[in-house]
């Protein structure tokens, strides 16, 4: 008969993985090798991601690791920017080719690019990106001169779906905002892209479950993108063990996977904006209610940030400037206790030191 685990601690061994139960010593690419990735749409969240994860984290060594190519920014799970450590992003992405495809297929771009040649327009877009790194816009702009009766952005999309491209830094570096250059990964990292073996689907089983188990196979397949979940977990058999959830949810995980009690203590965290520890899972009840979702996911594709209390999503944070002010603006959902609320603000004020914009700068806090 299957271990039965609470949601609680579904919750406490979710952050255990996550480095959200405690700060933890490693390097930039250990870190993220080991959360199978950073969400990375916009520049700024994975830095905070990392800073809430891992002990004395400074801005410039994840810039440092971006520049000197151990980390990659690039489309990957669920065919959205990730930062990934550059073996991954090599290893995984031909296996998540699937998921880029249905994207395109799915988006405004499909019906631009109907009736064209594919394959010679990737053959013409990967000889454009081979002479030298070009931004989206430039390369679409290239293509249209050959195929002038499309669109440059359609056809630039149709290279980014089928084509694994780096957004070169500065493109993702702390307040880097500018059009990204892109280059296939191949050429972005040279010799060191054919020593890597590609993945199969069941390596990337048994990482998405050290990073983010006990899970069931839907949330495998919410985070990647992927389905054929249900033949991998059959195939790993005895490298799995099976829990039950408080519904009676299947759920899988790492025989050796910590689970720790789910007493254990989760200290208040200030969690990124698109943090993957709300977007991995079909299920988020693990670490937030239902009834907040609509405050932390907008409709215009935003995931803000949030404030953890007890590992469960509290609250929305946010980072107001002005007039060399920095003021960390916290929204509870719900009353906080005194002990939570003092809490939430030391954790807030760490947070503004480490994302000042320059000396002098005067930090506050404001709980709504």
């Amino acid at each position: 008969m299957a271990v039965v685990l609470s949601q609680r601690a579904l919750n406490r061994a979710t952050l255990a993985r996550q480095m959200l139960l405690e700060r933890r010593k490693a390097t930039v690419t250990q870190a993220i090798e080991k959360l199978a990735g950073l969400q990375a749409q916009a520049p700024n969240p994975p830095y905070i991601g990392l800073w809430s994860r891992l002990e004395g984290f400074r801005r410039e060594q994840l810039t440092e690791a971006l520049k000197k190519r151990r980390v990659v920014r690039m489309s990957t799970m669920r065919a959205t920017l990730h930062l990934m450590a550059a073996s991954d992003a090599l290893a995984w992405r031909a296996l998540l080719e699937p998921v880029h495809q249905r994207g395109l297929r799915g988006s405004s771009h499909a019906r631009a690019l109907e009736g064209i040649d594919h394959a010679a327009v990737v053959k013409a877009g990967l000889a454009l990106l081979r002479e030298g790194p070009l931004a989206s816009a430039e390369l679409g702009q290239a293509l249209a001169l050959q195929w002038k009766d499309r669109e440059p952005a359609s056809l630039a999309a149709l290279i980014r779906n089928n084509v694994p491209l780096v957004h070169l830094p500065p493109a993702g570096s702390w307040n880097s905002h500018q059009s990204a250059q892109l280059q296939p990964i191949a050429e972005w990292l040279g010799e060191s892209a054919a020593d890597v073996a590609p993945a199969t689907q069941d390596d990337l089983l048994l990482r998405y479950l050290a990073a983010f188990g006990p899970a069931t196979l839907a949330d495998a397949g919410a985070w990647s993108g992927l389905t054929g979940w249900k033949a991998v977990a059959e195939r790993l058999g005895p490298q799995l063990r099976v829990f039950t959830g408080d519904e009676g949810q299947e759920l899988f995980d790492l025989p050796r996977a910590p689970r720790p009690d789910p007493d254990t203590p989760a200290p208040p965290r200030l969690v990124a904006e698109w943090d993957n520890l709300l977007l991995s899972h079909a299920d988020r009840s693990r670490v937030m209610s239902e009834e907040h979702r609509a405050r932390v996911f907008t409709v215009n594709g935003i995931v803000r940030g949030t404030v953890l209390l007890d590992g469960f999503v509290a609250g929305i944070w946010k980072i107001e400037r002005a007039k060399n002010t920095a003021t960390a603006v916290l929204e509870p959902f719900t009353r906080w206790s005194k002990a939570d609320r003092l809490g939430a603000q030391e954790e807030a004020m760490r947070l503004l030191a480490f994302a000042a914009d320059g000396e002098g700068e005067r930090h506050d806090v404001r709980v709504l």
